[in-house]
């Protein structure tokens, strides 16, 4: 199967700087979004084949995310389960017959670190939620988990430690969460690769000099690793301040296209 991942930064933006063109090219059996920024039905988005589900900030222009998919889930799940941590439309979870796909938009610390103590709240409700599900079949997190893992995923590592998105508590939450059973897809198959980034600030001429940062995933447990076929960074493809990011796995699902 082959899933994509894109934080669009506003879709409705999106769809007027070429979203639709490489949805069609992409051809994912599953295509996920986060900051999508509105409320379902604000945008016209005729996706014949896919069944779409949306989880919208209660605040409008802010956050949300979205799940396209030719396969019919078995069930879908808004949020992580916390009552703390809803309203933001920064989850959704689907369940397939032989794994559990969640799409995440995990929260910005912000500058000055000022929500970096809901960052820690939320990290580690989510890392109980995911393992909570993982101990019943396999997971696949994708999304924008707001954060550089290690010095090899941003190309100004020293002068940003410390700052939002490459603080010591967010990157050790990660670690955290791929201990407890998940491996970062990108990681196990290109490990030593630099340059490799999925969003760039609009300033300072940033992505025509590469100098971004990975911060979007697909991890996936332990036990697919040996299903796993690629992971993918689609730098080229603009839109965004992020580009997509991809995952093929061979998991053996038939990928019938739904009746939307």
């Amino acid at each position: 199967m082959k899933f994509v991942s894109w934080n669009v930064n506003g879709l409705r933006a999106c769809l007027n700087k070429g979203f639709l063109d490489f949805f069609r090219e992409a051809d994912a059996d599953v295509f996920c979004l986060q900051e999508t920024k509105m409320q379902e039905g604000q945008a016209e988005l005729d996706l014949p084949g896919y069944l779409q589900y949306w989880n919208s900030a209660e605040k409008k222009g802010y956050s949300g995310t979205a799940v396209f998919t030719k396969k019919e889930p078995l069930s879908v799940c808004y949020d992580i389960r916390h009552p703390e941590h809803t309203g933001e439309g920064r989850a959704i979870t689907l369940e397939f017959e032989l794994f559990y796909l969640v799409n995440v938009y995990t929260p910005n610390s912000q500058r000055e670190l000022v929500r970096l103590p809901y960052r820690m709240e939320w990290e580690n409700a989510f890392r109980e939620y995911v393992t909570q599900l993982d101990e019943k079949k396999p997971v696949i997190i994708c999304g924008d988990l707001n954060v550089a893992h290690q010095e090899i995923d941003l190309k100004n590592a020293k002068s940003n430690i410390g700052n939002a998105g490459f603080s010591y508590e967010e990157r050790g939450k990660l670690t955290e969460l791929l201990a407890s059973g998940f491996l970062d897809s990108f990681r196990e198959l290109y490990p030593d690769r630099t340059g490799a980034y999925t969003w760039w600030s609009y300033m300072f001429k940033a992505r025509q000099n590469n100098a971004g940062w990975r911060i979007d995933y697909f991890l996936i447990s332990e036990r697919l690793r040996e299903k796993l076929g690629d992971s993918v960074i689609y730098s080229e493809v603009q839109g965004s301040d992020h580009c997509p990011v991809g995952l093929i796995l061979n998991c053996g699902e038939k990928a019938e296209s739904a009746q939307a």
